[in-house]
């Protein structure tokens, strides 16, 4: 187990880095003090598909409502106007 400042943790990072690989660090700063520790990840994380994911449209269906819901706006626009004139 090592403890190093925070200061001396931040000048010398590549250092605390190798060193963790074999042990535990503890960087302290004031009254605090927090592990540093080394724990490789094996695997890539994957998530799963929740309830937003299987609502989730693709771009092309996304700019077919969007341009749809600009012709309407247009249409009532247009149909606003022809009647003041």
């Amino acid at each position: 187990m090592t403890v190093v400042s925070r200061k001396k943790f931040a000048t010398n990072q590549s250092k605390y880095f190798d060193i963790a690989m074999n042990e535990r660090i503890f960087v302290q700063s004031g009254d605090s003090m927090f592990h540093f520790g080394y724990n490789p990840i094996s695997e890539q994380p994957v998530l799963e598909p929740d309830d937003d994911l299987r609502r989730a449209i693709t771009i092309d269906e996304l700019k077919e409502k969007i341009h749809k819901r600009i012709h309407k706006l247009f249409e009532n626009e247009s149909t606003c106007n022809s009647g003041s004139l």
